[in-house]
């Protein structure tokens, strides 16, 4: 079971499924299109993600899912293992 993160979101968890999923490396506006989300909210959920070291951001507009961000998609890390962003990062 994952752990509850409080500043995470549904589209954050959706974010890191696809990409999971897919096992690719991808840009916000894609993973946007795939998941039924605007282009800037994903693009700020990813940077947001990418700070906590839930994703990884490979070139200026690409990101990957990290090792963390893996290991929390399988329940394998506690929620102190995930640093907190505040609302304004």
């Amino acid at each position: 079971m994952r752990p509850r993160v409080e500043w995470m979101t549904q589209g954050d968890e959706r974010v890191l499924e696809f990409l999971q999923e897919k096992d690719i490396v991808a840009t916000p506006s894609v993973i946007a299109a795939n998941i039924d989300y605007t282009g800037e909210y994903i693009s700020r959920r990813c940077r947001k993600l990418a700070k906590a070291g839930l994703l990884q951001r490979v070139d200026t507009s690409n990101y990957q899912l990290t090792d963390l961000g893996g290991k929390y998609l399988q329940g394998k890390v506690t929620s102190d293992e995930i640093p907190k962003i505040s609302p304004q990062e």
